[in-house]
């Protein structure tokens, strides 16, 4: 099955580059596992939640706003796509995973295929 792991950093928290995360060892291990495991297939750091704008559209009037789509204390600052046997082991890479070891969250959700 296919899951998509939002990886959530909390609001004011720390912020890794790429190449921060590239040199950092939490995440080179964790990488270094579900590449060898061939089970990631897509994903994406994001930008900083400052960096997002927001689309609504309330009849005819498409409305913008600066910022992530709702007040929170943590926003999505990446997602992995992995497929794996069930939701068993995306819970237990997600668990593994130093986003969620290191004060954020990871948002495990099946794909519909």
């Amino acid at each position: 099955m296919k899951y998509v792991l939002f990886i959530c950093t909390p609001v004011g928290g720390e912020e890794l580059s790429p190449a921060q995360i590239a040199d950092d060892p939490r995440f080179t291990s964790c990488i270094d596992e579900v590449r060898s495991r061939d089970i990631v297939k897509g994903g994406a750091r994001l930008r900083p939640s400052t960096d997002a704008t927001t689309v609504r559209v309330q009849g005819d009037e498409v409305l913008l706003s600066d910022g992530p789509f709702v007040e929170s204390k943590e926003y999505v600052a990446g997602f992995d796509l992995i497929e794996v046997a069930d939701l068993d082991e995306a819970i237990a890479l997600a668990s593994r995973h130093p986003a969620a070891l290191g004060g954020g969250s990871v948002e495990v959700r099946p794909v519909w295929e």
